[in-house]
């Protein structure tokens, strides 16, 4: 019997990414992801923040929870799941290139991850990952905020309602679609266009893709 074809993000060889640690660098940066695993041949999908584990396995190992009373956790548990990190996107206008041969287009970048989802939903594991979330998020935060300051036993008596899970990383695709398939000039009109604009993603678009142009 022929195992059935892997899917994969469709990604020209212009926009792919293969880079382990930018790629990890762009996960850690864009940390709020979609989950989608299915039931009953019906996708599920849930927003979570993950923690990016570097060292654990070829690719890296995510480490997250959910809400016990999510039941994306019950279907997904031993299964293959696609977890999507997505960046800055902008609409790429044809009249800022200097062509009568453009049409309207939208750059982005994101990477795709795809492994299986194990739980873990002893306390002490449940407490670990805890601890992980607030140590990440808060080690920049001034004044920042620790486990030990919430009241004695509160953090502990939460714990039930959650279900913690591990994925370990067997592939990762990303895409980086910053109009590399055109020559510099047009590229370069783009980057003006877009830093004319006052909306945050379209002026991190224009810095991305200045870096493409070597």
């Amino acid at each position: 019997m022929t195992p059935p074809e892997r899917r994969h993000m469709y990604r020209p060889e212009s926009f792919e990414e293969s880079d382990l640690h930018k790629l990890h660098d762009f996960m850690e940066g864009h940390s709020f992801a979609t989950l989608i695993s299915h039931h009953d041949n019906t996708p599920e999908a849930s927003l979570l923040p993950l923690l990016l584990d570097r060292k654990s396995g070829p690719n890296g190992t995510l480490i997250g929870h959910m809400a016990r009373a999510n039941p994306q956790w019950k279907h997904a548990d031993g299964q293959e799941v696609l977890i999507i990190f997505q960046g800055p996107h902008a609409y790429i206008s044809p009249s800022w290139c200097d062509s009568d041969k453009a049409v309207p287009t939208w750059n982005y970048v994101a990477v795709y991850c795809y492994g299986t989802l194990e739980l873990e939903t002893s306390p002490d594991q449940l407490r670990q990952i805890v601890n992980n979330y607030v140590t990440t998020y808060e080690k920049n935060l001034d004044p920042s905020w620790s486990a030990d300051q919430a009241a004695p036993g509160f953090l502990d008596s939460l714990l039930p309602a959650i279900v913690g899970f591990r994925i370990r990383i067997d592939r990762l695709e990303g895409k980086w679609k910053l109009n590399q398939n055109h020559d510099t000039d047009r590229r370069r009109q783009i980057i003006e266009g877009l830093e004319r604009s006052s909306v945050p993603n379209d002026l991190k678009i224009a810095n991305l893709m200045k870096q493409t142009i070597k």
